[in-house]
Formats: structure tokens, C-alpha cells, sequence
């Protein structure tokens, strides 16, 4: 009986060899499908060059301002009485000193007749006294010259001088009557004129609060009613609205300032600050601002505005042309950026020192260069360092 072992042969060795191999390979192959099949969706990032522009920096109001006039007179009647006359509607478009409302006022047109009819009557009187002291001074003269003669006697000189003094005096005080009646036609014109309202300038009739009929009482001290008539001039407009108050010690007057209506949101208009509040509001908790007043620097581009309308100012502090920049919307905290490797489709985070800032562009000063592709679209869930991504074909064309 043979006691060696059996010796494998060659062939039989490379069998095994050759199995080994193709396990593996399967294995490899069984892998890689399934990574391929499992392995995460390229993220789609909206992507922007980096280029070259103007960047400003701005501040702007944190809550919306409001269009206001520069002339709006919320008037009333001096005096109560009932309303005769409104010869005016909401919306009627008035001209200065043009009647609005009208009060019962019979009684003061009769006191302002009497009135001149007295003043008429002092008048007369003071013609027809002056004229007795004229002709009463004219006889004195002419008997102080016969005395000299003495044609005449002193007694009747004397009480022709006493008589042209005293018509002098009465003339001075038929004169003096004659004024005072004057001056109270002056005062029943103008208790006259209290009960007409008449436009200050030249506006729109923004509200009418009264009717023909009623009657209306001026406001009692400190206690605040509607007024009977709201006027509205609209030859000059500004906007007023609340600016933080850490910005607004960077703001004067004069400086440039875009000013956007939600009316108009496809047009801005350009102005500078004309009026900034010498002081902070704190209408709201841990919210104090400071009211910045705007102008509008073209007048006629506001011929369509109305007062009342929502606006914002972004006031223009500085202005940085031809400057590397990017979108602020893309800027991470730390002043980063997502850049996109157009070799691998991966991202990786860029540093950069910044200069000018607003909400729409970031000055680059170093760490990027003009044309590399950045990331906007930074808020989507994935996008961050090293993550996979393809470019957003919906970007609209960024």
C-alpha cells in the first residue's frame, strides 16, 4: 500500500486560480451595480459667473414708508353753523382761494350791509364837519386881518378863533368816527368769511365730511375731530419711512436714494434724502428707528402717484464701478462661497475679503476670480462642500 499523499496537478491548480477571478469579479461587477443603482442624484444648483460691475452701499427702511404730500390740509370752518353750500366732490381737482363749503351766514351779510351803510353815513359826517372848520378858520383869518385895521372888535375876533379850533376838533373827530366805522366793516367781512371755506392751494378734494343741512362745529382744545375737508396738493410728493438707527448715522441730506413702489415695482425712482428725524421712535419693542424723508429729484415722473401709497428708499452711501462681484443671495457666513468644478461636478468652499455690500451684489476684493462659477441657489437641501451637482437647466439661463 502506497502511504505518499496525492499531488494536486497543474491543470487542477489553475482551475482554481481561474475561479477565484471570476468570483471576484462578480463580486466587483455585483458592486459596482449596485453602488450605481444606489448611489445619490448630482444635486442641481443654480450657478452664476463671477464678473465685473458697479456695487453700492445701501441702507434701506426696515418696515414700509409711505408717499406723502408735501401740502395736505385737513380743514375745517372756523365757526359752527348749518351747511348751505359744498360745491365740491371727493376726487374734484381745486384751484387756491376756490370755495369748498359754505355755512348759513344771512345775518352776517346784513351786519356787513349795515356795516358800510354806517361807515357811508361817518363819512358824510366828517366831510360836512370838516368843511364848517374850514370855513370857520377861513373867517378867523379874515378878522385877525381887520384887527390890525381895527375895523373890528377883540371880543369878535376872539370867538372867531375859538370857533375854527373847535370845528377843527370836530373834524378830527368826525374823521376818527368815520375810520372806526371802517374798521368794523373790516370785522363783519371777516366774521363774513369764517363761514366760507376756500381752498389754501391748488390740490385734490381728498374727503368731504359733511352734508348739506347738517351742522358743523369747529373741534373743541385737544380734542381732535375729522376734518370737513381733506385737500390734497400734488405738485410735490416725498416718501417718508423708518430706517434703523444703527444706519442712520451714515445718512444726510442730499444723498442719493432709490425709491421703489409696490404700485410700481417695475419702475424705481431715483431722489435723495431731503430730512433726517433729529430724533429715534420707539413705537415697537427692541425695534427704534429714525423717520429719513425722501424727494423725488424728477417731478414729473410722480404725475401718476398718489399719496398713500407703500414705498421703500435704499439710500446710496457709496458706489464702487468696474469691481469683481457677486450676487449676495450666494455669500455664506464668514464671507464663502460654494465654487463649482466643472471637472469633477463638485463644490468646494472659497473664502474671499469683501468691499462693498448691498442685497443685490458683493464687492469681491481677493479670493475669487472673474468667470468661476459660483453657487446662488445655496438654501437647497445638499448643497454644500464636496457635494455632487449639475448645473439647473430651469435657471434661466444664469
Amino acid at each position: 500500500m502506497n502511504s505518499n499523499p496525492r499531488t494536486p496537478s497543474p491543470s487542477a491548480g489553475r482551475r482554481k486560480g481561474v475561479g477565484l477571478v471570476l468570483t471576484l469579479s462578480v463580486i466587483a461587477a455585483v458592486a459596482s451595480a449596485v453602488w450605481y443603482v444606489s448611489r445619490p442624484e448630482p444635486v442641481p444648483v443654480v450657478l452664476q459667473k463671477v464678473d465685473r460691475g458697479h456695487v453700492e452701499a445701501s441702507v434701506a427702511n426696515t418696515r414700509a414708508g409711505t408717499v406723502e404730500a408735501c401740502q395736505r390740509a385737513r380743514i375745517s370752518p372756523p365757526t359752527g353753523g348749518q351747511v348751505t353750500k359744498i360745491p365740491v366732490r371727493e376726487g374734484d381737482r381745486v384751484r387756491a382761494g376756490q370755495v369748498l363749503l359754505g355755512l348759513w351766514n344771512v345775518d352776517l351779510k346784513a351786519k356787513l350791509k349795515l356795516a358800510h351803510s354806517e361807515a357811508t353815513a361817518a363819512r358824510a359826517k366828517a366831510d360836512q364837519a370838516c368843511a364848517l372848520a374850514d370855513a370857520r378858520k377861513r373867517e378867523a383869518t379874515r378878522l385877525l386881518k381887520l384887527q390890525k385895521s381895527k375895523l373890528v372888535s377883540e371880543d369878535r375876533v376872539d370867538r372867531a378863533v375859538a370857533d375854527a379850533a373847535a370845528g377843527e376838533a370836530a373834524c378830527r373827530a368826525a374823521r376818527a368816527t368815520a375810520e372806526v366805522n371802517v374798521a368794523r366793516v373790516a370785522v363783519a367781512r371777516a366774521a363774513l368769511e369764517r363761514t366760507v371755506l376756500k381752498a389754501p392751494f391748488d390740490g385734490v378734494v381728498a374727503e368731504v365730511n359733511a352734508k348739506l343741512g347738517e351742522y358743523v362745529t369747529p373741534s373743541p382744545p385737544g380734542i381732535p375731530t375729522p376734518p370737513t375737508i381733506d385737500l390734497i396738493g400734488q405738485q410735490c410728493l416725498y416718501v417718508t419711512a423708518p430706517i434703523d438707527e444703527v444706519d442712520a448715522p451714515a445718512i444726510r441730506p442730499g444723498q442719493e436714494t432709490r425709491i421703489t413702489l409696490d404700485a410700481f415695482a417695475a419702475h424705481p425712482f431715483r431722489g435723495r434724502v431731503r430730512r433726517v428725524a433729529p430724533y429715534v421712535l420707539d413705537r415697537e419693542k427692541q425695534a427704534r428707528t429714525v423717520e429719513v424723508e425722501a424727494e423725488f429729484t424728477d417731478a414729473n415722473s410722480t404725475k401718476d402717484l398718489l399719496p398713500g401709497y407703500s414705498a421703500d428708499i435704499e439710500v446710496i452711501l457709496d458706489t464702487r464701478k468696474d469691481v469683481l462681484r457677486v450676487p449676495t443671495e450666494a455669500v455664506l457666513e464668514g464671507y464663502r462661497v460654494l465654487v463649482y468644478r466643472p471637472d469633477n461636478g463638485r463644490l468646494v468652499e472659497r473664502s474671499f475679503k469683501p468691499g462693498l455690500t448691498n442685497w443685490k451684489f458683493t464687492e469681491i476684493v481677493s479670493g475669487l476670480e472673474e468667470g468661476e462659477l459660483i453657487v446662488v441657489s445655496v438654501e437647497r437641501e445638499g448643497v454644500e462642500a464636496g457635494a455632487h451637482v449639475v448645473p439647473d437647466e430651469n435657471a434661466g439661463g444664469r
